[in-house]
C-alpha cells in the first residue's frame, strides 16, 4: 500500500516517489540519457530535463541479459531495455537536521546480470537507521562491460569501459542531487558484491572518479576479471568474428544487433574464453586506456589511487554456490589441474600444498574460491593498507539452514546481514525458524559497523586496521573476533600467481 506521494525538485526536474515503512523511495531515476541508437557504445549523455512531473513509483528496465536472471519473484521478470541508467532512492521519512551519509550500492552478478530492482537491495533497514541509500543500474555484459573500443572506425566510436563511465555519471548524479533527499555529498560510500565489489575497486583508480566517494566497500572482489588492452582487443576480435563479421565491419554491425544477438554471441565468448584459458574473463574493466590507464591493484600498490578508507573482506565458504549454480570457478580436480598446468611447478606444488587434503572435493572448493576471491582480497588489503586506512572481515556466519544445505557462509550470503533479511520473511526461511536471533545479531553488528564506517571512516574501535605486519581479520559470526593472518600459508601460496603472466 502507498501510504502517500513525496515530491522533490533534482536538476533535471519534479520527480515523485512514496512513502512506505517509514522510508520514501523513488525508483528509476534516470541519471543519463538513454544509451540507445547512435549513442550505444558511447559515453553516458547528461540526462534531458522533463516538464512536470516524473512518477517514479516503480521499477522501469534492467540491463539485457538472460531472462532467467531477471525473476524479481515468482512468475514476475522484470522488463529488459538498453534505456536502463537509472537509479533508485531510499530516505529516511523522518527529517534530520544534519545531512545524512550516503550509501550508494553498486549490484554484482558477473558484470553479464543482475539489476538494482532485486528485492535483496531494497535498501530501506540501511535507510531507516541512518543513511540515504541509493542503488544503481549500468550497462551490463557486451553492451556495457565487454570492452570493443578497439573496433572503432573514423565513422563510429566505440567508447573504452563503458560501464565504469555509467557508475561516475551515477556518482556525480549523487553530488548534484543528494542534498534534496536529505544526503551529504561529501560523504558518500561506494559499497558492491562481486563484481559490483569488483567495480568498487576498480572506481579506487579511475581517475574520474576523484573526490565523488569518501569511503568504499568491497564484499568479495573476485580476481581475474580485468585484462589489459591487448588481451581486450583479441576478445573484441573473437566477438567480431563469432557475430560472422569482418573485424572493419564490426562496428557497424554492433550499432544494428539486436540486444538479445548480443547476449547470446557473449555468452559463447565467455566459454571458449574459458576453454582457451585467456587468462582473464571476457568482461569487466580494460586497464591500458583513456579512461583507466592502470591495473587497479598496481595503481592501489604505487600509491596513484584514491586514498579513501577501505573496508574489503570475503566469506568462509565462497566456493560452495559454485558447486551448484554458476558453475563458472575452477572448484573441481580436473579444472583446478587444468587451470594449474600452466604454472611453474614448484608454484604448482606450493599451492596444492597450502590446502591439505587436495585433490578431495573440499580442498578443490576452497582452492577454487581463493584462486577467485582470496587473492584478490590478499592482494588488495597489501596494496591499498600502505598508503590508506584499510579494514579486513571474514564472514563466517551461516544458519543452520545453510550449513544442512552443503553451502555454508558461501558466496553473497553477507547479503543477507548487510541488508537485514533475517528480519523478513524471506529470513524465516533463511533460519528455519531456529537461528532467527543469531541472524539478527549479526545483522545489527554488520550495519552498525557499514553505518558508522559510512559516517565517520571508521568501522568500530575494535575492529583494527590492516597492515602488512599484523594483517588484522575481523571475523564476523555468532561470537565476533579478531584473527591475525589466518590461513597465512594460503595467502603466501598465490603471492605472485597470474594466469595472465603465464
Amino acid at each position: 500500500m502507498h501510504e502517500h506521494t513525496v515530491r522533490v525538485k533534482i536538476a533535471s526536474g519534479i520527480v515523485e516517489g512514496f512513502t512506505r515503512d517509514r522510508v520514501h523511495r523513488w525508483r528509476s531515476i534516470p541519471y543519463a540519457s538513454p544509451p540507445v541508437g547512435r549513442l550505444r557504445y558511447r559515453a553516458p549523455q547528461p540526462v534531458q530535463p522533463w516538464p512536470g512531473v516524473r512518477y517514479c513509483h516503480g521499477f522501469g528496465y534492467c540491463a539485457p541479459q538472460q531472462r532467467m536472471y531477471t525473476l524479481l519473484a515468482p512468475g514476475r521478470y522484470q522488463p529488459m531495455s538498453e534505456d536502463c541508467l537509472t537509479l533508485n532512492v531510499v530516505s529516511p521519512a523522518e527529517a534530520t537536521e544534519e545531512p545524512l551519509p550516503v550509501m550508494v550500492f553498486i549490484h554484482g552478478g558477473g558484470y553479464m546480470l543482475g539489476s538494482s530492482a532485486t528485492p535483496i537491495y531494497d535498501g530501506a533497514s540501511l535507510a531507516r537507521k541512518g543513511c540515504v541509500y541509493i542503488s544503481v543500474n549500468y550497462r551490463l555484459g557486451a553492451l556495457g562491460c565487454l570492452e570493443l573500443s578497439s573496433l572503432s572506425t573514423p565513422d563510429i566510436t566505440i567508447d573504452d569501459n563503458l560501464f565504469l563511465r555509467d557508475l561516475v555519471m551515477a556518482l556525480r548524479w549523487v553530488q548534484e542531487n543528494v542534498a534534496v533527499f536529505g544526503g551529504d555529498p561529501d560523504n558518500v560510500t561506494i559499497f558492491g558484491e562481486s563484481a559490483g565489489a569488483h567495480a568498487v575497486a576498480t572506481l579506487l583508480a579511475t581517475p574520474d572518479a576523484k573526490g565523488l566517494f569518501a569511503q568504499a566497500i568491497s564484499e568479495s572482489p573476485p580476481t581475474g576479471m580485468v585484462r589489459g588492452a591487448d588481451m581486450a582487443a583479441d576478445y573484441a576480435a573473437r566477438f567480431a568474428a563469432q557475430l560472422q563479421v569482418r573485424e572493419q565491419d564490426a562496428a557497424q554491425a554492433l550499432l544494428a544487433a539486436r540486444p538479445a544477438d548480443l547476449v547470446r554471441v557473449l555468452e559463447q565468448l565467455i566459454v571458449d574464453g574459458q576453454k582457451d584459458m585467456m587468462g582473464a574473463f571476457a568482461i569487466g574493466p580494460t586497464w591500458g586506456t583513456d579512461y583507466l590507464p592502470r591495473d587497479p591493484v598496481d595503481a592501489m600498490r604505487a600509491g596513484t589511487a584514491h586514498r579513501v578508507p577501505l573496508i574489503v573482506g570475503t566469506n568462509a565458504d565462497e566456493g560452495r554456490l559454485f558447486t551448484r549454480f554458476l558453475k563458472l570457478l575452477p572448484t573441481s580436480h580436473a579444472a583446478i589441474e587444468q587451470l594449474l598446468s600452466h604454472a611453474h611447478p614448484v608454484d604448482r606444488d606450493r599451492i596444492t600444498a597450502a590446502y591439505p587434503g587436495y585433490p578431495d572435493a573440499a580442498a578443490c572448493v576452497r582452492l577454487g574460491a581463493d584462486f577467485i576471491f582470496g587473492s584478490a582480497v590478499w592482494q588488495i588489503a597489501q596494496a591499498h593498507s600502505a598508503h590508506a586506512p584499510t579494514y579486513v572481515y571474514r564472514f563466517d556466519f551461516a544458519t543452520r539452514a545453510l550449513q544442512l544445505a552443503g553451502m555454508g557462509a558461501t558466496h553473497a550470503t553477507e547479503l543477507f546481514a548487510v541488508f537485514d533479511l533475517y528480519r523478513s520473511r524471506f529470513g524465516m526461511l533463511l533460519s528455519a525458524g531456529v537461528d532467527l536471533r543469531a541472524g539478527r545479531k549479526v545483522s545489527d553488528d554488520v550495519q552498525s559497523r557499514w553505518l558508522a564506517f559510512a559516517d565517520h571512516g571508521v568501522p568500530g574501535a575494535d575492529w583494527p586496521r590492516y597492515t602488512s605486519d599484523e594483517r588484522a581479520v575481523l571475523v564476523l559470526d555468532r561470537r565476533r573476533r579478531v584473527e591475525f593472518d589466518p590461513h597465512a600459508q594460503r595467502r603466501l601460496a598465490w603471492e605472485g600467481f597470474s594466469l595472465a603472466s603465464r
